[in-house]
């Protein structure tokens, strides 16, 4: 097995000559960013004639607005993942959104809030690239899903599968998360012993994403990584970047906290940071607090059918809600097509999408009180 990196970014030590801020990566809510188009040139049918031509199809504005937004509620970005569009996005993409998210964290006084970056690609060679052009850009963590193009090949190889994050996280310079979403690969679906070997065996991988929606499977790699031993006997190369175990949804975090995961990466995130935040912190403190547990339920179940109803329209109907929400949003990129209309009307009229709206009015008026 290769030997892991032992110089990171994110731990405040050096990385291609220059200092880095210690970001520690953290058990809470974290958002996957969409990526914000420029509608004008974004038009396949308008010219360009930027010479810069990739770079000006993002409405960076919009995205470090939007970033902030989420920040202000206590939520953390993940840049260039599925809601991100990370597909449909060219490597000077995604680092012109890396290097503008780090400035505009900065600038509102988040300097220590971390970024993590999508950098699946579709070989290892390609993702170990963009794990070293995320670095350089100012990521602090990459998350890497594994490509379903060659899934014919890959879902019932187990060893090519553990190669795959075993060669990335040794290779890469910043720790590295398993990202991993069957929908979006494919059909490619870790077990929880793969998942818990590669923790073990791999001291540069700092968590994973499970957006296989499996809740016995999170419990059974929280009772390895959570357990004393595991950080005895699997140190990280990095210790601000423990193994944490992320769920893919938001619907069902209150009962994962009894089992020790930490947290969520959710698309809901953006359409309702402060509802989430206050669940997340809600079924932490329920743990030793039993009388906040009716609350936290009812609140998990205004999220959770919430969440139900919005994922349904995936990334188009996200960027909608936010146009009704706060007056931006977009459309995805092609060819993924934008929600129609009356779509978009029914989802937002929703008793789900309304009750879920009054509640993180109410949460975010209180804290900007």
């Amino acid at each position: 097995m290769s030997s892991a990196p032992t110089m990171n970014g994110a731990n405040g030590v050096h990385l291609n000559g220059h200092s880095r801020v210690s970001r520690p990566l953290t058990a809470g809510i974290y958002a996957p960013i969409p990526s914000f188009f420029d509608l004008d040139t974004e038009d396949l049918g308008k010219p360009n004639s930027c010479r810069c031509a990739s770079l000006s199809y993002l409405d960076v504005a919009t995205f470090t607005s939007h970033l902030v937004r989420l920040a202000q509620a206590g939520v953390q970005p993940v840049l260039a993942g599925s809601m991100g569009e990370a597909h449909h996005l060219s490597h000077n993409e995604r680092i012109a959104l890396i290097k503008a998210a780090r400035a505009a964290l900065d600038e509102a006084g988040f300097t220590t809030m971390p970024i993590i970056a999508g950098t699946g690609a579709g070989s290892t060679r390609e993702t170990v690239e963009l794990c070293k052009e995320a670095a350089s850009a100012g990521a602090d963590y990459a998350i890497v899903i594994c490509s379903g193009y060659f899934a014919g090949a890959l879902a019932g190889n187990r060893e090519a599968l553990k190669t795959f994050w075993t060669e990335v996280a040794a290779r890469s310079p910043i720790p590295v998360m398993i990202y991993n979403y069957p929908g979006a690969a494919a059909g490619i679906d870790l077990d929880s012993d793969l998942i818990s070997e590669l923790a073990q065996e791999c001291p540069n991988l700092c968590g994973v994403k499970l957006t296989c929606g499996n809740v016995g499977k999170l419990t059974r790699i929280c009772a390895t990584v959570c357990d004393p031993s595991f950080a005895a006997q699997s140190p990280r190369v990095n210790p601000d970047a423990p193994f944490l175990v992320l769920g893919g949804f938001i619907d069902f975090v209150l009962p994962t906290a009894y089992v020790n995961a930490h947290g969520a990466i959710t698309g809901l995130g953006n359409v309702a940071p402060y509802t989430i935040k206050k669940l997340f912190d809600l079924s932490e403190a329920a743990r030793t607090d039993p009388s906040l547990l009716p609350e936290a339920r009812r609140l998990q179940g205004i999220v959770a059918r919430g969440d139900f109803t919005i994922a349904k329209a995936n990334i188009s109907g996200t960027k909608a809600l936010l146009e009704k929400l706060y007056g931006y949003g977009g459309r995805p990129r092609l060819p993924l097509p934008p929600i129609e209309p009356e779509v978009v009307e029914a989802l937002w009229a929703h008793p789900h999408t309304q009750e879920l709206v009054r509640v993180e009015r109410e949460l975010s008026g209180k804290a900007k009180a």
